[in-house]
């Protein structure tokens, strides 16, 4: 990873920003008694210039131009058998956002921005015996998208704040447009052009001094999917654009918190519960998997419905003393509804998380030293395993468990820290980490994949006999890992 960031100074009333990201990550792993291994590659680069102006002591703007370019690969071979899917999404985006305080207790914020999108939704190659597919180009998608926000924020009394914002959004698909294309396509109705508004409000109000109620709703419209394989447990999320045949996601949120301070605001504790309704929602198809339909359209493979998603949320956080920390809870529920999927009847969404919990503290021992703690707990994924293969004709049949009817083990690990910090030198400032990931070596599940033992294994049995066994093995990743950093600056 490498992160940079230049900042220059025009004048008193100008700077300009320029920063970039870099980051690559890749994952191998093999198996050579079962004959299987998988790679995924996969990172992010970004760039941005953003020029900051002030116009006066109570306006000032943000321009910015942005390119990002994100990369997903996914490599497995088993035996005979190999397969590479390929996707990214390249962005050029330009914005303008202004901020305008008239007064202490008014701030409003507004402004514009622009997106060319080109998707590569889903590319494969692959090779199964001695027939190898290879497409002959590469099939890319473009959209446009952009939206203009106004937001304000005004301290109505000393007791009353509102938050109110409109936000207008709109999404073209399928190549390059022109003011005159998006006119013309306009007045036609043309279904891949997309336009919403798009409202939010929340509202704070002190009880007293030391605690508050605070309400909030909001409206959503997604234009971007991801497209998760629930029968696959390895990470082969894909993006693809709203079309005329996928349309974007919609969600209605409604959230309501108590918040207070405790002990001359040495502890801040919050409650906070929140529902979540989303529509058009896509889901694969009923034995649909990423690899068909690649190197096309995937509109086809897809299947459409609702959801919703409820929780609350728990906060205790120490801010003073020489022991600071938080601990945060939420038990949540995120449930699909189609009627294309798991005969019709409710499952939980992939990424449902019925409990999250967070444990940190930091310890200042004295000047130089200080210690600190992380414990985190997930509930597991929620992924579709199949139950059993037969052979019927000369065609294979696979059954599976309802739609993410299998919940992958819980993730939890505990990390411990100790940080030395030195007595400032003239030209720098050091500091020494050194710390302990996941203390107990905890073989949290990545993926869960399926191979043949015994007979199978080694060619001698077939399936026509009936003694081909198949089983399945956990895949975790990231054991206990000790290490040593020094951070300096200058």
């Amino acid at each position: 990873d490498l992160t940079t960031k230049i900042n220059y100074r025009i004048s008193d009333r100008d700077r300009l920003y320029l920063s970039g990201y870099f980051g690559r990550d890749v994952f191998n792993f093999a198996n050579e008694d079962n004959g299987f291994a998988v790679k995924i590659p996969w990172g992010n680069a970004t760039t941005s210039l953003r020029w900051n102006h002030l116009f006066n002591d109570k306006l000032f703007m943000n321009t910015s131009l942005i390119f990002s370019d994100y990369r997903f690969e996914f490599n497995i071979s088993q035996q005979d058998f190999e397969l590479r899917i390929f996707s990214g999404i390249n962005d050029w985006n330009t914005k303008v956002d202004f901020l305008y305080q008239p007064n202490q207790r008014h701030t409003v914020k507004f402004g514009l921005n622009y997106t060319f999108h080109e998707f590569t939704p889903g590319n494969a190659t692959g090779r199964s015996g001695d027939v190898v597919f290879e497409p002959d180009e590469i099939f890319k998608q473009y959209s446009n998208e952009g939206a203009l926000y106004l937001s304000d924020d005004f301290e109505v009394t000393d007791l009353l704040k509102i938050h109110a914002g409109l936000r207008y959004s709109s999404f073209q698909h399928n190549g390059y447009i022109s003011f005159r294309d998006y006119i013309k396509n306009d007045l036609t109705g043309n279904k891949d052009n997309y336009r919403h508004i798009e409202p939010r409000l929340s509202i704070r109000y002190k009880l007293s001094p030391t605690s508050s109620l605070k309400a909030a709703y909001t409206q959503n419209y997604q234009y971007i999917h991801l497209a998760s394989t629930s029968s696959v447990s390895l990470p082969t999320d894909l993006w693809v654009p709203s079309s005329s045949a996928i349309e974007p996601k919609f969600a209605d949120q409604y959230a309501l918190g108590y918040f207070r301070n405790l002990n001359d605001n040495m502890y801040e504790t919050s409650v906070e519960a929140y529902y979540k309704e989303m529509s058009n929602l896509i889901e694969y198809k009923e034995g649909e998997l990423p690899e068909d339909n690649t190197n096309s359209s995937s509109d086809d493979s897809f299947t459409f419905g609702n959801g919703d998603s409820y929780g609350v949320e728990f906060l205790i956080k120490k801010t003073k003393g020489r022991t600071t920390g938080w601990i945060g809870y939420t038990l949540s529920k995120t449930t699909r509804y189609f009627n294309d999927v798991n005969n019709g009847e409710a499952f939980p969404a992939k990424y449902d998380r019925r409990h999250d919990l967070s444990i940190t503290a930091t310890h200042k021992l004295s000047d130089k030293w200080s210690v600190s703690s992380v414990f985190v707990y997930a509930t597991g994924n929620s992924i579709t395993l199949p139950t059993e293969r037969y052979l019927i004709g000369d065609n294979i049949y696979t059954e599976y468990t309802s739609r993410n009817g299998f919940r992958m083990e819980p993730y939890h690990r505990l990390d411990l820290s100790a940080t030395y910090t030195p007595k400032k030198r003239k030209k720098y400032q050091s500091s020494w980490n050194f710390s302990i990931y996941n203390l107990y070596s905890r073989k949290n599940p990545y993926f869960i994949y399926f191979a043949l033992e015994g007979q199978g294994q080694d060619g001698e049995g077939n399936i026509q006999e009936g003694n081909l066994t198949p089983k399945a093995y956990q895949v975790s990743i990231f054991p206990i890992l000790p290490s040593i950093t020094w951070n300096f600056n200058f």
